[in-house]
């Protein structure tokens, strides 16, 4: 890995609706979403994901004091609907939140969305003989009528918001030490069941219902197999990015994991490696929601912006997408932002 370093990061998060609130209104039933652990998620109202991404990144690139002339790629991830058809949202967030000309592309790995970018960017830096950074925003706001965000995926409570990541090979306050990716193709399934393909977005049925298609999943594997498959993705992930970072994982400070909900992260991340929950994001991920892509860099937004993530401590981000797709990155802390993250949304 050329060094490479996280120069700033952004988040823009809409107010909180509580789970009691949405009780009241008649969203959900808490009995069904208690094993989440979820206190409240992050509504959207009016802000479409692109604009809240525009945000996010125009605090990033200000904590950076980076120039739109120093971003060489925009990247811009997402796992939902961004507000238009047939249209480029990574070059909607250039034109407003830089203006250059680099080119700028949109990156689909649902879940894994902002670790496929992180990845995807560190292969251009390492490829750049120049000093340059890179541009990654994510955004997603889910919303009828094609998602609801208390009943579409059981176990995991969707949240909206924007988080941005200025990577670059000119320096920073942290040093991303390592990043893997692995996948396990096979089980793909679980993103669409055993649904025809259909010549129309929700042409299968509105709203989206996740659950269906991994009890076709499971049924086809066994249960057992297919968590099985499922840790050793997520291991084989931790232990490239563990030994390339050389490094231990007990010897993690801090860990962003997806927010997935509570019985989720017990089961796949918890228990089988053996990670304690004081020692992770948890505590804001029952606050904002899953953030579709953006769990991992908001997650390390907040550590750094609250001083949780100390300079000498090492942080590792976790991600996993429907694909399936694992993935892993160890971010040293080596000194302080020089500006704070300046987000105008809301902050938990």
């Amino acid at each position: 890995m050329k060094d490479l370093y996280i120069a700033g990061t952004g988040t823009w998060l809409p107010d909180p609706m509580t789970v009691d609130e949405a009780e009241r209104a008649g969203l959900c039933e808490r009995r069904r979403v208690w094993n989440t652990g979820a206190v409240s998620v992050c509504v959207a109202t009016k802000e479409s994901p692109p604009d809240m991404a525009v945000m996010a990144a125009r605090s990033a690139l200000d904590q950076a004091g980076c120039p739109p002339s120093d971003v060489t790629l925009v990247l811009h991830a997402c796992t939902y609907h961004q507000g238009h058809d047939m249209w480029a949202p990574a070059s909607y967030v250039q034109r407003f939140a830089l203006g250059n000309r680099c080119p700028a592309m949109e990156i689909r790995q649902l879940s894994n969305g902002g670790m496929a970018a992180l990845q995807t960017a560190s292969a251009h830096l390492r490829s750049s003989a120049a000093p340059a950074s890179v541009l990654i925003t994510t955004a997603d706001r889910f919303c009828p009528p094609g998602y609801d965000r208390w009943r579409t995926d059981p176990g995991t409570v969707c949240g909206d918001g924007g988080t941005a990541v200025l990577l670059s090979s000119s320096g920073g306050h942290a040093l991303l030490r390592s990043l893997s990716t692995v996948s396990d193709p096979g089980l793909e399934t679980a993103g669409r069941g055993e649904d025809a393909f259909s010549s129309a977005p929700l042409g299968a049925r509105t709203p989206i219902d996740l659950a269906r298609h991994g009890a076709v999943l499971a049924r086809e594997l066994g249960l057992e197999a297919l968590v099985r498959r499922i840790e050793e993705g997520q291991r084989l992930a931790f232990e490239a990015a563990t030994a390339e970072a050389g490094v231990a994982l007990s010897d993690i400070d801090w860990f962003v994991l997806p927010n997935m909900g509570r019985s989720r992260l017990k089961a796949h991340f918890y228990d089988p490696f053996g990670i304690d929950p004081d020692r992770t994001t948890r505590s804001f991920g029952g606050r904002t929601g899953h953030l579709g892509a953006g769990d991992q860099i908001a997650g390390l937004d907040h550590l750094i912006g609250s001083g949780r993530l100390e300079p000498g401590q090492t942080c590792l981000l976790a991600g996993v997408g429907s694909g399936f797709t694992w993935s892993a990155a160890v971010v040293e802390m080596t000194g302080r932002p020089a500006r704070p993250s300046r987000g105008t949304g809301w902050t938990p």
